[in-house]
């Protein structure tokens, strides 16, 4: 869920098969844990690092961003058995600093470094007391990439259907194989359980007693996990679109389809009252018309200018791309009118790429082979991150996070179910949500560490953003991850539209300014009113 990249509904009450499906599919022993009084490993010499700045290398870096790096053990119960280089880029501070302030733009999968190139000037207010500094996680773009081979998303090379679940699992595991070969060591210790602990190298090398942190999306999760480990630890905090710390993934992907569904929808309304509209004036035959028009793409792929196919799932994965925020929509009309009318599909690409180009073969013709990468633990040149690693990154991290694996039997006798509950939350959506759920079969089970030991932080205390109308944290999310947390939560009502509110809301941006900076916390439970729409 990347901050303006990945709602109003609540999940709804099911009943029957589909209940007991969210059930069986969420459910998991819980990993073992540690055992009481074990010796600590000695991590000193990573501690002891400060970062090195110098100019970042690229054609598209800001001439004042300046990059380094910070070196992290591979496994932190074994510091000896090899490192990660995880990359960094700050903005300086404009006046007398104190400290750095750290940025994660969420997903998880999304690369920090050329998030801040492109979109630092949103930050800049920030600069009047911090360094703004964001990073690749491990696994996240130069920081030891993870892949599954793929040009695209890995989710559209799963071709079978629900009514054969034995070939479904099959193509699963296949892509489970396939990613742990193309991924390195990083794969076996990617999640954001390691990412926290790496965050907190970091605020050492910066020369930071506490972390000042603004993390949106899935970096509130991170956030919240740093603050589990590290209470005292904890600076000035901020959580914007919070997510859930104690849903299943089978309860997140109900949720994700309701809300982007709900946001299709409003666009649609107003798409409609557009003569330019792909799907012309008539409300209710438009949405029939993007029902069959993902469907149509499932069945018949097209081809791309990349090399590879475009599929009804790409389409999906490009649409609730762009639904996030509603400055988006007049690009995602003209986006559906070129693939509709002319089969061009470079618009809606670009918003399926997260709005970043994408990267070019040694032949020039399309995004660069995955090949030639450093299995070391160094940081891999920016041209030779795979074109897949959001996606990639993103299922690995998730099924890092979650400790339920369903059994084949299990997947075998429910999936039915479970299928008309997504359908159900959405007719666009809903497979493709349900594909991501999938996707940790085959992978070794997750932490229990996020579900069962995140919760009552003893720490500063922490704001809290929630927006009414976010399409991929709901509100409730919000209230039930400040409630999680305890005390040190405080909430930020934002009554808007889109997936967070800094940079959507004026009161918002204001009022986590405010705090960052200055320390000023607005009352729990005040609220930001939706900025006017000229």
């Amino acid at each position: 869920m990347l901050a303006k990249l990945s709602t109003r509904p609540a999940v709804r009450r099911v009943a029957g098969a589909g209940a007991l499906a969210l059930a069986l599919l969420g459910a998991g022993l819980p990993a073992t844990a540690g055992a009481a009084g074990r010796p600590q490993p000695d991590l000193s010499r990573f501690y002891r690092q400060r970062v090195a700045w110098g100019a970042c290398q690229g054609p598209d870096m800001p001439r004042d961003l300046q990059c380094g790096k910070v070196t992290v053990p591979l496994d932190y119960a074994h510091p000896g058995a090899g490192t990660l280089d995880l990359a960094l880029a700050r903005y300086r501070a404009t006046g007398p600093s104190r400290g750095s302030v750290l940025l994660n733009f969420g997903g998880p999968g999304g690369a920090g470094v050329s998030r801040l190139a492109a979109d630092g000037k949103q930050f800049m207010d920030l600069t009047n007391g911090y360094d703004v500094v964001s990073f690749d996680p491990r696994g996240v773009g130069r920081s030891s990439p993870v892949s599954c081979g793929d040009d695209g998303d890995p989710l559209s090379t799963v071709t079978a259907d629900i009514g054969r679940p034995e070939a479904l699992m099959k193509q699963l595991r296949q892509v489970a194989a396939r990613c742990a070969a193309r991924s390195g060591p990083v794969l076996r210790h990617i999640g954001t359980v390691n990412a926290a602990r790496d965050m907190d190298v970091m605020r050492q090398a910066l020369g930071d007693g506490k972390l000042n942190y603004l993390g949106f999306s899935y970096g509130s999760r991170l956030g919240a996990v740093y603050a589990a480990q590290f209470p005292h630890k904890v600076g000035r905090m901020t959580l914007d679109g919070v997510d859930t710390l104690t849903e299943s993934l089978s309860e997140q992907g109900v949720a994700g389809a309701e809300g982007q569904q709900t946001a299709l929808d409003d666009f649609l309304d107003w798409c409609t009252t557009d003569l330019a509209c792909p799907f012309g004036q008539d409300r209710r035959a438009a949405g029939e018309q993007v029902v069959r028009l993902v469907r149509s793409l499932d069945e018949n792929p097209v081809p791309t200018d990349f090399g590879g196919a475009f599929t009804g799932q790409d389409l999906v994965a490009a649409i609730g791309q762009a639904l996030y925020s509603r400055e988006e929509w007049p690009s995602l009309e003209r986006a559906l009118g070129s693939l509709t009318e002319d089969g061009d599909t470079r618009r809606v690409l670009a918003f399926a790429s997260g709005g970043a180009s994408l990267p070019v073969r040694q032949d020039g013709r399309g995004p660069a082979a995955a090949h030639g990468r450093k299995q070391d633990g160094s940081l891999v040149d920016a041209q030779d991150v795979p074109p897949d690693n959001l996606p990639a990154a993103l299922m690995a991290i998730n099924c890092a996070d979650d400790p339920d694996r369903p059994t084949d039997d299990q997947i075998t006798g429910e999936l039915q179910g479970l299928a008309a509950v997504y359908e159900q939350a959405s007719p666009v959506f809903g497979r493709f949500r349900l594909n991501q759920l999938l996707m940790c079969y085959g992978r070794p089970r997750g932490t229990d560490f996020i579900r069962h030991r995140v919760k009552d932080v003893h720490s500063a205390r922490m704001l809290l953003v929630g927006t009414r109308g976010d399409p991929a944290t709901p509100y409730r999310w919000t209230e039930e991850t400040a409630r999680r947390l305890g005390p040190a939560a405080v909430v930020l009502d934002n009554r808007g539209d889109g997936h967070t509110g800094y940079s959507s809301s004026t009161c918002v941006h204001r009022k986590v300014d405010d705090f960052l900076l200055y320390g000023d916390l607005p009352p729990s439970g005040s609220s930001c009113p939706a900025d006017r729409k000229p």
